[in-house]
């Protein structure tokens, strides 16, 4: 089912802001920036007789890690908790900044993202006064879902073979080509 893309009038902005939890918590985890995961592919060179060269091409809906990162303002008991060896489930809630051209106002849309992941890293920061402690929380994620104003725009989880982007799962063919669905 494709998802309809917003108005060409309404141009991204900004992030107003964010709040990231524990799944099903009211519990915020504290003072951070977060930075999402890039979504690289695996890729692999083609080459070979009747090809000028070679060219990348990825591996379908098979992605390199998914590192996700919390920078926070001070070393914190949620950033410690992360650090515990289990798959720590969180949400990532959003607001976008639109700017509507054509009304010329500025508008908001809903950002929500999902994420199951390990921990890799924990940095306790550094203690200098009157000063950001700036720890580092970095897990790896095996999962992620993402909507936007209430549309499924992503779905990566490596363990169950899902890559479903704007509604079409790359993967549905390899899973019965595996002996699966």
């Amino acid at each position: 089912m494709p998802i309809d893309l917003p108005s060409a009038n309404r141009i991204p902005d900004k992030l107003i802001n964010a709040k990231v939890y524990y799944e099903g918590s009211a519990e915020l985890l504290g003072t951070a920036n977060a930075e999402l995961p890039s979504l690289e592919y695996i890729t692999e060179a083609l080459s070979g007789l009747g090809l000028a060269g070679e060219v990348e091409t990825p591996v379908m809906g098979h992605f390199k890690d998914l590192a996700f990162k919390f920078n926070w303002n001070v070393t914190n008991k949620q950033a410690i908790s992360l650090l515990a060896p289990t798959t720590h489930h969180l949400e990532v809630y959003g607001s976008i900044q639109h700017h509507d051209s054509g009304s010329g106002e500025l508008v908001s849309e809903s950002i929500k993202v999902v994420l199951r992941g390990m921990p890799k890293k924990v940095g306790t920061g550094k203690m200098e006064p009157a000063k950001k402690m700036e720890s580092e929380t970095e897990l790896s994620c095996s999962y992620i879902k993402m909507w936007m104003e209430g549309d499924e725009v992503l779905e990566i989880d490596k363990f169950n073979f899902i890559c479903r982007i704007m509604g079409k799962d790359y993967l549905e063919q390899v899973r019965k080509d595996l002996g699966g669905d």
